[in-house]
């Protein structure tokens, strides 16, 4: 099985894999015109299609009350435009402070402050990914 993490912002869209189902990596952040979630599904789908991806796995921004907010809401219909495209089902997955801790994590690491605008999608793509995987192992082992 292979997986793919996404985390959705408004001019980007960060992109996480794991071939294992065990490790998430980065893959890219791709870029795209404010707002035009059709261009940014279209990209992805392909992707999706010619890396045989089996499971892909979005992130859903909800507030820290739980509360759906209009992040969300492009979430859940940018899933529903990258199912009608792949004919695949999208998992989303709450990923409330993913893109704080990808930025606390690269801070820490000593990265410019460019370096962390440019690749804090894709890290809150692993996180993404990587929570997932941990909690699809962790039910597989019964805990």
């Amino acid at each position: 099985m292979i997986y793919i993490g996404l985390d959705l912002g408004e001019v980007s869209l960060g992109v996480a894999r794991s071939d294992t189902g065990v490790i998430a990596n980065g893959v890219e952040t791709y870029r795209f015109p404010k707002g035009n979630y059709r261009q940014a599904a279209n990209y992805i789908s392909k992707y999706i299609k010619r890396e045989n991806i089996d499971i892909i796995v979005l992130g859903l921004p909800k507030h820290l009350s739980s509360d759906i907010g209009e992040r969300a809401e492009v979430s859940i219909m940018f899933k529903e435009l990258l199912e009608e495209k792949t004919k695949k089902e999208v998992i989303l997955w709450d990923e409330r402070l993913t893109t704080k801790q990808a930025l606390d994590t690269m801070k820490e690491a000593g990265l410019s402050s460019k370096k962390r605008h440019e690749n804090k999608d894709m890290l809150a793509a692993v996180l993404i990914l990587q929570n997932y995987l941990d909690y699809k192992g962790e039910k597989k082992d019964g805990k």
